[in-house]
């Protein structure tokens, strides 16, 4: 898949992303670079900006600092931080508490940080989960931190109404190595397969765009409709052992 380049257009807007090294957040601020953006990523990972810890207060504020320092405003902001997954069985209170860190905290504080230096038409997107509406055992961690931000995304909203459209998107299953699956793992979903990062990008973007305009305080499920399938025991195939 290919990005098409002309359908948006973000000629010299500065775009922020967290943990923009890898995966979804790798590939986001690849198609706002094809579209003409600068991009500043932070991540704990080897990238061409800024290698720090979004867990850390004083790297928040360097970080911010320098892109303030570097192009003195802020289009857009991509909270994208993956925290840590563990569950009631293993998490200690410190894995917790790294987890709200980087999922909840960090992207609360770079909006704050940012909130004097965003241009006309900001947009802020938080990446969620659609485990901010569902769960399997011992991810307590992860899916507090992703409840937190969708629901992060809605009080910003209302507080920065008028400047910065803030929205959030829960990906559901999404492969970055873009693996093809076929028969279960693929059927399971109503949309027919995996997902892949550019299904979450593309929506960034469109949420970063003027298209978008009228569209704030949202959370947008891409989770290929797997969250509406509704599964009983023996339907589809599907048995429950007790």
């Amino acid at each position: 898949m290919k990005y098409q380049p002309n359908m948006f257009n973000f000629k010299d807007k500065v775009v922020v992303i967290t943990s923009g090294a890898r995966g979804i957040g790798k590939c986001i601020p690849e198609q706002f670079e094809a579209a003409g953006a600068v991009v500043c990523v932070i991540d704990l990972l080897e990238n061409d900006y800024f290698v720090g810890d979004l867990a850390d207060k004083d790297t928040l504020e360097r970080f911010a600092e320098k892109v303030i320092n570097d192009y003195g405003h802020v289009d857009y902001l991509i909270n994208n931080a993956i925290p840590k997954m563990c569950g009631i069985d293993s998490c200690s209170y410190e894995d917790f508490e790294n987890a709200l860190r980087v999922g909840v905290t960090a992207p609360f504080y770079l909006s704050k940080l940012f909130a004097p230096h965003f241009a006309d038409g900001a947009s802020i997107v938080n990446i969620s989960s659609s485990r901010d509406r569902m769960s399997q055992p011992q991810t307590e961690s992860y899916t507090a931190a992703k409840g937190g931000i969708a629901a992060l995304t809605h009080a910003l909203a209302v507080s920065f109404a008028g400047k910065v459209r803030v929205n959030s998107i829960s990906p559901g299953w999404i492969d970055t190595d873009y693996t093809v699956y076929e028969g279960a793992d693929a059927v399971q979903q109503p949309a027919g397969r995996v997902g892949n990062p550019l299904d979450i990008a593309n929506m960034v973007l469109y949420l970063c765009s003027d298209m978008a305009g009228f569209i704030t305080g949202e959370n947008i499920c891409i989770d290929g409709g797997m969250t509406k399938l509704m599964i009983y025991h023996v339907d589809c195939g599907w048995k429950l052992d007790s």
